[in-house]
């Protein structure tokens, strides 16, 4: 046991604030702050401050998560573009294998040929846009004809020839039918698209096409303004001519060897009518005789089925052709334009009795050695066997169409042809009767629309509900039905005007009576009259051939679908 003193005097030392300094400890690691007093610390075990921070930043791990990193972002990138790419690249053959089958192209013509024509005819046709572009349209085909015509891509044997007026044209008749039917299809929609784009100029400064009333300059010193957001307008100095002139296509078509006499009076119908939108009724009626000419061309050398001086069909016991009817009626249109009503009347009349004697279709029967059956199921080994077959080849071009020497039949397209006759007839009967003569001649007009209407509603309701997809009946049928309503929606709007005109006058000669004042103020009450009670048959009658107009536009559906134009 220790001595008081001693005790007392360490505890002296323990209470000092200098008693550590002069404990001696030994310390193992520089980090003195940190270690145990209780174990001796080791540099490899001692924790690293943060002020001296001494390790790599790239190790060996590090740089393999980073090269790993690069390399699954560089593969998501190519995966990611390569979907991209086979999708488009998918669509694109999707697309191009629709319009193909929709818009068949000559399969000698090269790759790039084939391409733009088939987007030159679908532009006039495309629902994806809010007006057509006929300025597109007019500079694929514009192309088209440039490859058709070099020697050194597809015009192989072309001879250049020069016909009347300097019109240079070509000598196609060593080529094949399906090369010179494309041709041909090429040039009239160049003169359609050439029709469209008469009124516009290009910018030749900035390549933009203007309306040709847009323009700056001393032909135009009141131009129209510009749309808001839309480029600034042109000057004169500055412009041309956005598209050649139709009669440019239409007479080297005209001119050239080796179309056929039906597509040479196809030709000149459309020339004649757009002669006729230019208001050259004399040049126009020249090109209608000239088709005449032509659709005669197959009954020489009996006489014309009509009367050379009148144009009226004569009572015989043969029908005559398509392209006789065709182009009589074409003719007759064009005198009723021109105000010739006494002779255009009896042409279309004469052309309604001819084809309501032609001879109904014969109908197909099937032969009886090989009858096809119909299958409950559509994944039949036949029916995979020719969805297989229309995917791997390509559809065939379609024969050439009918030359029309022949007389037609009274198919359903027929059957439309006559009610946009009846149209025809009721809207020049009306037109003629003016407002002084007896209201019964603008009645027979009207009673020859309504009849129209009905004829085209009926088979366009047939052409619904058969099984037969024929397009053109189809769309003749509903031109019909749209004009026959519009007509007669406006014949019945101005006889409800004039009838309403005529039930004011007998109540203002009784309001200024003194016995208007015993009875009233003379006004009465407004009694709805014929024809605003038809107003309301017409409203109705539309909103059901509606109807029936999208029900003829809509779709096929299942999966077969896919693969069908």
């Amino acid at each position: 046991m220790q001595p008081p003193r001693i005790l007392f005097r360490r505890l002296l030392l323990l209470r000092s604030p200098n008693y550590k300094s002069h404990r001696a400890v030994r310390s193992f690691t520089r980090h003195t702050n940190l270690a145990s007093r209780g174990r001796p610390q080791i540099p490899f075990l001692s924790v690293p401050l943060a002020r001296n921070q001494q390790f790599r930043y790239l190790t060996t791990e590090r740089k393999r998560w980073l090269v790993y990193e690069v390399y699954l972002g560089f593969k998501y990138v190519v995966y990611f573009w390569a979907i991209a790419g086979f999708s488009l690249v998918g669509y694109f053959s999707i697309q191009q294998e629709w319009l193909e089958r929709k818009y068949p192209t000559p399969h000698e013509w090269n790759f790039l040929t084939r391409l733009r024509f088939r987007l030159a005819k679908w532009a006039p046709e495309r629902t994806d846009l809010p007006h057509i572009d006929w300025v597109l349209a007019g500079n694929y085909v514009k192309n088209v004809l440039g490859r058709l015509e070099d020697v050194k891509v597809e015009g192989a044997g072309l001879v250049p020839i020069q016909a009347e007026g300097g019109v240079s044209a070509y000598d196609i008749t060593t080529k094949d039918e399906p090369w010179r039917r494309g041709y041909y299809e090429a040039l009239m929609l160049s003169a359609k698209a050439a029709e469209h784009l008469d009124d516009q100029v290009v910018d030749k400064t900035r390549g933009l096409v203007f309306p040709r009333d847009q323009i700056l300059g001393p032909s135009n010193p009141d131009p129209t303004p510009i749309a808001h957001g839309s480029p600034s307008a042109p000057h004169e100095k500055d412009c041309e001519r956005a598209y050649e002139t139709p009669e440019a296509f239409y007479q080297k078509i005209l001119a050239t060897k080796g179309f056929t006499s039906k597509q040479k009076m196809d030709a000149g119908l459309e020339y004649a009518s757009w002669l006729d939108f230019k208001g050259l009724f004399d040049a126009s009626e020249s090109m209608y005789e000239w088709a005449l000419a032509l659709a005669t061309e197959s009954s020489l050398p009996s006489p014309p089925p009509y009367d050379p001086q009148s144009y009226v069909l004569q009572d015989s016991t043969r029908a005559p052709s398509a392209n006789i009817l065709n182009t009589l009626t074409a003719l007759a249109t064009h005198k009723a334009r021109a105000g010739d009503v006494a002779t255009a009347l009896p042409i279309l009349i004469s052309i309604l009795r001819a084809r309501r004697s032609l001879p109904y279709p014969q109908p197909t029967s099937l032969s009886s050695a090989d009858p096809e059956e119909p299958h409950s199921s559509p994944w039949t080994l036949q029916n995979m066997t020719g969805i297989a077959k229309r995917l791997i080849t390509p559809p065939a071009y379609p024969p050439p169409p009918a030359d029309g020497t022949a007389p037609p039949v009274r198919d359903a397209k027929e059957l439309c042809e006559e009610a946009g006759l009846n149209l025809y007839i009721g809207e020049i009967i009306f037109a003629a009767s003016s407002s002084s003569s007896s209201r019964s001649s603008r009645e027979d007009g009207l009673a020859w629309t309504r009849e129209g209407v009905d004829l085209a509603e009926e088979q366009l309701h047939k052409l619904n509900n058969s099984t037969d997809d024929d397009t053109v009946a189809k769309k003749t049928c509903r031109e019909c039905l749209n004009s026959g309503l519009e007509n007669w929606q406006t014949m019945v709007a101005r006889l409800a005007r004039e009838e309403e005109k005529e039930a004011k006058e007998p109540a203002k000669a009784a309001a200024g009576s003194w016995l208007a004042g015993l009875w009233g103020d003379g006004k009465g009450e407004s009694v709805k009259g014929r024809w605003a009670a038809e107003e309301g048959v017409v409203r109705e009658r539309m909103r059901r051939a509606m109807e029936v107009l999208e029900e003829s536009e809509t779709p096929k559906a299942g999966f077969g679908s896919l693969f069908w134009a």
